[in-house]
């Protein structure tokens, strides 16, 4: 199972440093359905699009756009979107937070993917998030893209 953070997903929809690596990844995937988005990013995703509208990255009408072709390819099916049990990943990042945050300073978000990674099951995550994709490959995650 192939999973991702909101980097990964924010520079598909956005324009930015990191668009043309995510799609070239994306391209690389068999079906587009087999990447695995979790309920935080269906949340983060449209919050920092939100966002950049504020910090005036982009117009209202723009930032309208992206967050309706979000929402329209999550109606298409173009991710796996499983139901994750909120308990167990929050007991996971628990975890992962006690044994790395001290010494490699993750952010709680970041480990919150992470920990939903590991609890379904995925072999790879997607980030461009430096630090995050530490703590990944540091649990035994292929990183990329």
């Amino acid at each position: 199972m192939i999973t991702c953070d909101t980097s990964f997903l924010y520079s598909l929809y956005m324009v930015d440093a990191h668009t043309s690596r995510a799609r070239t990844r994306l391209s690389r995937i068999r079906r587009p359905e087999a990447l695995t988005i979790s309920p935080f990013i269906e949340y983060e995703l449209p919050n920092a699009i939100r966002l950049s509208v504020f910090r005036k990255l982009r117009d209202a009408s723009a930032g309208a756009t992206i967050l309706a072709a979000f929402e329209a390819d999550q109606v298409a099916g173009h991710f796996d979107r499983p139901i994750c049990n909120l308990a167990s990943v929050v007991q996971e990042a628990k975890r992962l937070s006690s044994i790395y945050t001290m010494h490699s300073g993750h952010r709680a978000f970041d480990i919150l993917h992470v920990a939903t990674a590991l609890h379904l099951g995925a072999t790879e995550f997607l980030s461009f998030e430096q630090n995050q994709r530490k703590l990944a490959a540091a649990v035994g995650l292929t990183i990329g893209p």
